[in-house]
């Protein structure tokens, strides 16, 4: 079971979204790419899911719940006291990341929130669940998520919260994700090519040709899933036939559009 909710008014510019997922079975999820950054909250550990640039297989257990907050594209800036890039495709401790302790801290009053420097040994597996169980862990869950962005929305509000998010960010992912070039987009917003990757790694954690890669194949996931037929969406995503939208959904999610969908 997975579940989103809208964060506050006041970090809506920083934040997509919070959310919580729920097991009932031992399963594994597909995570692909979409230029966000989580911080996410296990029974073992806080940690960071920096921006992807392929398939990430996550093995749940019946029971294991998870709860995270999600930068929006190119909101990240320098939150977590890194350069965006050296998180990519890692998942990282928060503990072991600069603005770590600080986070924990303001985590502190929270319940069962993992230790600095520890992790918790990894839950036995568990039967399929029951309403009961299911509408106790939920609870939980949404007592944690509002612990967790509260805690986000307090370090947001200090001088190194806010620091360095560039605000041409939203600008580069629109006009890569409407299918132009690199060079026109830097020609677009007044960069040069090499102005336009420095910016774009910075904010986004991936080259200008690789952001616009996951940003057209998330839009055509979103056309896919409203039941657009996968040949219109190529055309209305950008790619150049139905085979080009075919591959890059295989390289970047490692199966097949039916499969995602």
């Amino acid at each position: 079971m997975y579940v989103e909710r809208p964060p506050s008014a006041a970090i809506a510019d920083r934040l997509a979204c919070g959310w919580h997922r729920i097991s009932e079975a031992d399963t594994t999820q597909l995570v692909v790419p979409d230029a966000c950054v989580d911080l996410i909250w296990s029974a073992q550990s806080l940690y960071v899911a920096g921006p992807d640039t392929g398939p990430m297989p996550a093995p749940l257990q019946a029971g294991e719940t998870l709860v995270a907050v999600r930068f929006r594209p190119g909101a990240v800036g320098d939150f977590f006291g890194v350069p965006l890039h050296e998180l990519r495709d890692r998942r990282v401790p928060l503990d072991a990341l600069p603005m770590g302790r600080d986070l924990l801290t303001r985590l502190a009053d929270a319940p069962d929130v993992p230790s600095a420097g520890k992790t918790r040994s990894t839950p036995p597996p568990r039967p399929l669940l029951g309403a009961a169980a299911l509408d106790e862990l939920r609870a939980q869950a949404e007592a944690r998520l509002q612990l967790l962005q509260r805690a986000v929305a307090s370090r947001l509000a200090t001088r190194e919260g806010r620091a360095s998010v560039d605000p041409a960010a939203p600008a580069i992912a629109t006009a890569l994700r409407k299918g132009r070039s690199v060079s026109e987009v830097a020609w677009h917003l007044g960069y040069s090519e090499r102005q336009l990757q420095r910016r774009s790694v910075h904010a986004f954690g991936y080259a200008p040709k690789t952001l616009q890669r996951i940003v057209r194949f998330q839009r055509a996931l979103r056309l896919a899933r409203t039941g657009v037929p996968l040949a219109e969406v190529a055309v209305a995503a950008g790619y150049t036939d139905q085979a080009h939208l075919a591959n890059d959904v295989k390289r970047l999610s490692g199966v097949q559009m039916s499969r995602l969908l």
